[in-house]
């Protein structure tokens, strides 16, 4: 993608999503830090249904450590991979309790080194609850990213490297929601809406669509 793309990419994005914000719900940082272990692989609409029971009396570290493994996998069983899951969730409250005094941390060293705990995971504590400037790329970034150019790679991974290099550090956090909200509302996975695709004259994949239906 070349400059002029970019920025045009980001101004599109900044304005259609400028109230982009995170779809789980949560009201404090360990609340965060639960739902967004709980929504690897499942849906932030589910992940919502799952904690809405599950906080009202196990919303801190100490409360969920009131559980056995058993216990807590019957509470999130719908989110899926609810045994590790709920192995990851107990190993980690043990942790903030025992080695963080209770608090989720806020270094993300730290943040890696709970149970559960991903590159993903902790940008997006660091970015949503510590306000940290971070690029967390889940499918949808990883997708929405790739398809319009501003990352060129293979994994997650080389991705969030590039879009740190695309994306102005200030808008970091920002363009995480951004991405988000274009792939869930328009750049789907099996069937991009390109034809209501407000960023088509600055995509990549539409632009390769075209070409590939001028030759056919």
């Amino acid at each position: 993608m070349d400059e002029q793309k970019r920025k045009k990419a980001l101004q599109v994005l900044s304005q259609i999503y400028a109230d982009a914000r995170p779809a789980l719900h949560y009201n404090t940082a360990y609340e965060l830090l639960v739902a967004v272990i709980l929504s690897a692989q499942c849906t932030d609409e589910r992940v919502n249904k799952v904690t809405a029971e599950l906080f009202k009396e196990h919303n801190t570290p100490q409360t969920m450590l009131e559980l056995t493994q058993e216990e807590l996998e019957k509470y999130i069983f719908s989110c899926g991979l609810y045994k590790s899951k709920a192995a990851h969730i107990l190993s980690a409250s043990h942790d903030i309790v025992d080695k963080f005094s209770g608090q989720v941390p806020s270094g993300f060293s730290d943040l890696k080194s709970l149970a559960g705990v991903g590159q993903k995971t902790a940008n997006v504590v660091s970015s949503v609850w510590f306000e940290k400037d971070a690029i967390a790329v889940d499918t949808h970034v990883f997708r929405v990213s790739n398809r319009l150019g501003l990352a060129k790679a293979s994994t997650p991974a080389k991705t969030e490297e590039q879009l740190k290099v695309s994306i102005p550090q200030a808008d970091w956090s920002k363009a995480h929601h951004w991405l988000i909200w274009h792939g869930r509302r328009i750049c789907h996975s099996q069937k991009p809406d390109c034809g209501n695709c407000p960023l088509s004259e600055c995509c990549d994949y539409y632009a390769d669509r075209q070409e590939k239906q001028k030759g056919e």
